[in-house]
């Protein structure tokens, strides 16, 4: 997955990949087997090829062992996996305890309305693993219309659909002009893990 972020950020920023090789003194060779993921760049590649293509190191990190299945890629999760963002906190209200059986979460985010009862609770923590590919009817963390909402990804033969579990909740049924972003999966709860 490493591979494919670096050559869509590559192409989304017109960059040639011999003009890559030049601002990292990276053998171009050697950049075409990252972008095809017959490689991995080590940590020092990544942060040399993050700053050539002008983004932050640490979301592209988290793709690192990530791998995009055929279905993934034909539903075009690849373009909604962010790249140049980063988790903006207004709040340093408190830290909380990451479970032991949870070491890939980055961040615990609190459930704030029911869209996803019984299963999240209100008031309840979520932990995310960020810039996780995500299977079919996993729960996500998704950037939709400027608004973080969890929902669980449903692929269906004619749609995406974001969907609360609680039926009081409408489906986002979405189409290729919505705009979103998949920011995580939810891997746990600080009520155990979710399967």
């Amino acid at each position: 997955m490493i591979g494919n972020m670096i050559s869509r950020v590559r192409n989304d920023r017109n960059i040639p990949k011999a003009e890559l090789s030049r601002r990292t003194n990276i053998n171009i060779g050697h950049l075409s087997h990252i972008e095809k993921e017959e490689r991995n760049p080590s940590h020092r590649a990544l942060k040399s090829i993050c700053r050539a293509l002008q983004i932050p190191y640490q979301p592209l990190m988290y793709t690192y062992d990530k791998v995009f299945t055929e279905e993934q890629k034909l539903n075009q999760m690849p373009e909604h996996i962010s790249y140049d963002k980063v988790l903006a906190v207004n709040s340093l209200d408190s830290f909380i305890k990451c479970p032991a059986e949870l070491p890939n979460a980055c961040l615990a985010v609190k459930i704030n309305d029911k869209s996803m009862a019984p299963r999240l609770e209100e008031g309840s923590f979520a932990f995310i693993e960020f810039n996780t590919p995500l299977e079919n009817k996993d729960i996500g963390l998704f950037e939709y219309n400027g608004k973080l909402i969890i929902r669980r990804y449903v692929v269906r033969k004619d749609a995406l659909v974001l969907r609360a579990d609680n039926k009081e909740f409408s489906d986002i049924i979405l189409s290729e002009q919505d705009q979103y972003n998949i920011i995580g999966k939810i891997i746990g709860t600080d009520k155990g893990l979710i399967f």
